[in-house]
């Protein structure tokens, strides 16, 4: 954790959301077999994989009959655009308000997004739906994938670092179900539509008088040696392809407990020093890969299973739903943060709680 001679930047709130279409797993699997059908359709052997995700429903910004529809890039950009700016205020407004904040106080606002874009940028287009003051300082961050949740965290503990007094608000929001491609009959196309979700999350980040806020503490990534292949996207004509590599899970198994573990011993820590294990439910593969390499007990893999369950791989916003369920059941101690991104990246944050939060309200009043 942080050494005694700098601040500790505390996660005073969380929020979460997703988009009003609920689609159930069998619903999504029916939809790709009519879809995918024809003799040289990949769904047969790869029926199962709906049925081994873990999932049970997903969240999308569109009803199902409309994510059938091919798109172009225009019609894309305008579904991403309007979808992720509704997402965005309503997180960023429900954290703010579990804070004790007003909009006019956030001074850093860092917005993290990798399946669309926007110019002017998502945070600029925000200005004109939420009262942030005019000169908040914007931080758009892309790129960062299913990692960015974990990665503009740790962005933004390091901004209230700095400047000890200041409000930063972290948002993120994900539509993966947009960047499905009808006319795509390719294997990892059709993997996609069983995993991926719809969601946003939003996290006010400061430095101050907040004793039971969980403290941020150390964080660190790893990218990979030329690893591009192994997560991305690939533009095309019609929007843009998931480049998503099958040797994944055993990179994961190979790699990780090496490289957190050196992590950990850069802090002085080990594996044994850590009581949760804030992981980002990538997909049940990732999971299991996790559970081998790391030795974990089937319960510490709860939290990840049920968000996976119940909301599928949101990319970048699924491991704050994740941190959320866990610090809302009042669990204390240290927690290690862990996410993987396009680059191949590994992303780590340790963080500690007393177990107050949310239920004590010191830590939802506003700063003083």
């Amino acid at each position: 954790m942080p050494s005694q001679d700098r601040p500790i930047a505390r996660l005073l709130s969380l929020a979460t959301a997703v988009p009003s279409h609920l689609l159930t797993q069998s619903a999504i699997s029916g939809a790709a077999a009519k879809l995918f059908s024809g003799n040289d359709s990949p769904y047969p052997r790869l029926r199962r994989i709906y049925e081994n995700a873990g999932i049970r429903q997903r969240y999308s910004t569109l009803p199902l009959e409309e994510l059938e529809q091919a798109r172009g890039w225009r019609l894309w950009h305008e579904a991403f655009q309007s979808a992720a700016l509704l997402l965005l205020e309503e997180v960023a407004r429900r954290a703010l308000t579990r804070a004790g904040l007003e909009p006019a106080q956030v001074d850093t606002l860092l917005v993290a997004c990798s399946t669309g874009f926007a110019v002017p940028s998502l945070d600029a287009l925000l200005l004109d739906r939420v009262p942030f003051p005019r000169t908040v300082e914007r931080v758009p961050l892309v790129g960062y994938g299913c990692a960015g949740g974990i990665l503009g965290l740790s962005r933004a503990a390091a901004m209230a670092r700095a400047r000890p007094g200041s409000i930063v608000l972290f948002l993120t929001v994900e539509l993966c179900t947009l960047t499905f491609r009808p006319k795509d009959r390719s294997s990892t196309n059709l993997v996609a539509t069983a995993l991926f979700g719809d969601g946003a999350a939003a996290a006010v980040v400061a430095c101050g008088d907040h004793p039971d806020a969980p403290g941020l503490g150390p964080h660190g990534e790893y990218c990979w040696p030329e690893s591009e292949e192994i997560m991305g996207w690939d533009l095309q004509d019609d929007g843009v392809g998931i480049r998503l590599s099958p040797s994944l899970p055993q990179l994961i198994r190979r790699d990780a407990r090496g490289l957190i573990e050196d992590f950990l011993d850069r802090n002085h820590l080990s594996l044994g020093n850590i009581d949760h294990w804030v992981l980002h439910p990538g997909g049940a593969k990732v999971l299991a890969s996790l559970q081998d390499c790391l030795g974990l007990a089937e319960e510490e893999l709860l939290p990840a299973r049920r968000v996976l369950r119940d909301y599928g791989n949101m990319s970048a916003p699924t491991v704050l739903f994740v941190l959320q369920e866990i610090l809302m059941a009042g669990a204390a101690g240290r927690f290690f943060c862990l996410a993987f991104g396009p680059g191949f990246t590994a992303a780590f944050l340790l963080l500690e709680s007393n177990g107050h939060w949310p239920l004590s309200r010191s830590c939802l009043a506003r700063p003083r």
